[in-house]
């Protein structure tokens, strides 16, 4: 995983206070790590990532309940992967997540966000009021596809 240099220290404090959130030592090192991480990650990669740094270690309750806050505070998002698993990534500023496909790996569980639009929503009957939508497409990455290879 990448340092939390990728995402500058000040941008990641100004996002929690854009939300209106105290600035903790804890959000500000996981949101880092999910702003530097390749991909969606689960709770122990975020885990073993926070571990690396030359920080105190944040527990597991700890790490659970910031990686909730964050995605409750539209700073993350939180999908079960294949195996059903969660897994959290950064939430990009000011861009709406749903409005593209999400593809999950049945190999390696990984969740990878495609940058295809979502089809349309479906036409729904009388009385119902569409809420959200979410596309899953599901099949291998290339890494898996690869070490069949």
């Amino acid at each position: 995983m990448k340092s939390q240099a990728t995402s500058s220290l000040p941008a990641i404090q100004s996002a929690l206070r854009a939300v209106g959130a105290r600035v903790t030592p804890a959000r500000v090192r996981v949101l880092g790590a999910l702003r530097a991480a390749p991909g969606a990650q689960s709770h122990a990669e975020i885990e073993e990532a926070l571990a690396q740094e030359a920080h105190p270690a944040i527990d597991r309750v700890t790490l659970y309940r910031v990686l909730d806050w964050l995605c409750t505070a539209g700073l993350a998002h939180k999908a079960a992967d294949a195996r059903g698993v969660f897994r959290f990534s950064a939430a990009q500023p000011n861009v709406e997540h749903a409005a593209h496909v999400h593809f999950r790996c049945t190999g390696c569980g990984g969740v990878f966000c495609l940058k295809a639009p979502p089809p349309p929503a479906p036409k729904l009957p009388r009385g119902f009021r569409l809420a959200g939508m979410a596309v899953d497409i599901r099949g291998e990455c290339p890494r898996c596809v690869r070490s069949h290879s």
